[in-house]
Order: structure tokens, then sequence, then C-alpha cells
């Protein structure tokens, strides 16, 4: 099997660390809005190279996290007046139901971040007793990024060019641009007590800690959307390798492309966002799957009223060819798997399909 390594930018044998076993994390969603059709399109892709890896004999381990303890949630908990854990559950139990819709099997572990806080408060004690981790007049704790050499070798660029997007904000309690928030000092909203002071996780430390918490400090896969590559994922990669005493987190870094709607890139900023829930009412859960799944994983992928229709006539098709093919007929075409082992190459393997 060969797999796109965002980490090297090239394609490479997938060797696990543990023969025939597989440990997989996959960062989740942070629950404050509905799931839209680009989360739908991360956990699609993924949820294939599980079954894909489970169907050709290997063990996996299948992690995919929940951020419920972030300021979105807790400002957008605060406008509907309740608890910001209890305004997360709602959207949970939504995520769980356009999941089931879509196919998409449910992980090994789901952890949250508020199950965890003992686990990322320890993380960020050994950080700070290595010497990575700092703060200023009482202020958040950061991560010093300029003590890791390899920053910035997932997102292949400089420093200096990554830290260029923290300068709209300037922070005089950083040492560097780009240093990042482990403990947010905050006593608004959700909070927990700490060594430093009443307050709550930074965004990046909380996959660090579960990751590790669940597959060690060191596993074979990571996954996640190409948005995710920086700053979550460089800083991921930094705080668990001087956390760990350790040259990588993960062996391979997996990025899915972008959902496109129309000419555009489908984002809240631009106003085009479609929610999971509308497109599985007016298409089928099925219809939508099969049409992500259309363009390869690290491809964008445009979506419309025409490719769904053309993804619901593609499923009747095949439906109709399999209806007419007898039971003991069926067998497992080496074709097919092959194109899924290239790395992950669903078109190829729907086109083998047609073929059949």
């Amino acid at each position: 099997m060969k797999i796109f390594n965002s980490l090297t930018g090239k394609k490479e044998t997938f060797k696990p660390k543990i023969k025939r076993e597989v440990s997989i994390y996959i960062c989740g969603l942070t629950p404050y809005d509905d799931v839209h059709i680009g989360h739908a399109r991360t956990f699609i892709n993924f949820d294939v190279i599980v079954k894909f890896l489970r169907f050709v004999g290997f063990k996996v381990k299948y992690v995919r996290n929940i951020t419920d303890v972030d300021d979105k949630i807790i400002n957008r908990a605060k406008e509907e007046g309740i608890p910001a854990l209890d305004f997360s559950k709602k959207f949970i139990k939504e995520m769980h139901n356009d999941f089931f819709s879509l196919g998409i099997d449910s992980p090994d572990v789901e952890p949250k971040v508020s199950d965890h806080i003992e686990e990322i408060i320890s993380m960020i004690q050994s950080l700070e007793e290595k010497g990575y981790a700092y703060r200023k007049n009482e202020s958040d704790v950061y991560f010093d990024i300029q003590k890791f050499k390899d920053y910035g070798k997932l997102a292949n660029r400089t420093l200096d060019q990554l830290s260029a997007a923290e300068r709209t904000i300037k922070d005089l309690n950083k040492k560097h641009e780009a240093d990042f928030v482990l403990w947010k000092m905050d006593t608004d909203g959700i909070t927990w007590p700490s060594p430093w002071g009443e307050g709550r996780p930074g965004w990046h430390i909380e996959c660090s800690s579960m990751a590790k918490h669940y597959l060690g400090p060191t596993f074979d896969i990571h996954a996640g959307g190409l948005d995710l590559v920086f700053p979550h994922h460089e800083n991921e990669i930094a705080q668990s390798c001087c956390a760990h005493g350790t040259d990588i987190m993960a062996a391979y870094w997996l990025h899915n492309g972008y959902v496109t709607m129309g000419e555009e890139k489908m984002s809240k900023s631009v106003g085009n966002i479609l929610a999971a829930h509308e497109a599985i009412a007016a298409h089928r859960g099925e219809t939508v799957r099969a049409a992500l799944l259309a363009a390869h994983y690290r491809a964008p992928v445009a979506l419309s009223d025409e490719a769904l229709a053309e993804a619901r006539n593609v499923l009747d098709r095949l439906y109709r060819a399999v209806g007419d093919v007898a039971a003991d007929e069926t067998a497992v075409d080496a074709v097919f798997l092959e194109a899924l082992a290239d790395d992950l190459n669903t078109p190829a393997a729907m086109a083998r399909l047609h073929e059949l």
C-alpha cells in the first residue's frame, strides 16, 4: 500500500510500526454549529481508509477526537444562555446522526477535551519542566517555538514565513509571534483549576495529549483537512516531539482537499456553506458519500446539484448490476483493491466497478 505523506511531500510505501496493526488519529469536529459538507468529506475519506485497512487484514485502532472546549462554543453558549458543555452536546448528537446517514463508522475511541484535562495539564507541565513552555506576568502559558529546530517541516516553510500570519495581533507576553497558547488564563465560560491558575487548554495541546494517551508518543497515521496543516498540525508536532523526546509524532500525515461550491472554496466567510443534513435530506446520505468520493481525496471536489444527480445515477446503475449477479458469482476484485491501495484512489476504484 502506498500513501502520500504530507510530511515528506511524496508517495511512500506504508509500513506500520507493528506488523499488521495500524494506529490512526484524526482531528475531529469542534461542535458549535452544523456539520457541513467540507467536514463530511474529511470523515468520509478517512472512513474509507479505515474500512479498507480492516478489509485487507489490518488490526486498526482508530481515534477521532471531539474538541468540546473552544472559544466558539463558549461564545455561542452565552448567546443561548446555556452551559458550554450542554451546548456542545446538542451538536455532538447531530454530528453522530449525520455521520450515520453518511455511512461513517464510529471510531474505536472518541475522546472529548473536557474528559482529558488532567492529561493536558500533565503534558504542559512536562513542556514547562523541559524549558519549552513559559509565561510572563501571570499571562497565558505559551510554547516557545524557537526552541524546536524542526518547526515548519510539515508546512514546508521557514519559521519567518509561518509567523508572518501571526503578526496581525501583537501579544507583548509572547517571545515570538508564532508562539502559541498551551493554557489560556480565563475565568469565563468553562474553566478548570491548574498549576497556573483558573483557565482552559489551548487548541493544539488537546490533540497532542489525547493522541499520546490512546496511541502512545508515536503512532502510524495522523489525518485531517488541508486547512489543519498550519498552524494546528505543525504545532502538534512541535509540542509532542518536545514533550516526549521523539523525532516524530506520526510517521504518516494525510490531508484531504477542499470542497468547492460553484467556483469558490466552501467557507463561512464567503457564505457558501452547505450543511450536511440539508444535503442528506435532499439527496440521501449514500448519494452524498458517492459524490464526495468521486474525486481523489487530496484533490478539490466540486459539489453541485448536477454532481449529486450524477452520483445518484451511478449508484442506481451499480445496484442494478449487483442485483443481476448471483451471490456465488461475486468475488474480491484485485484491480479494485489495487486502486484503493494506491493512495486511496477512489475515482479509479469506482471506474473499475463500472468496468465490472
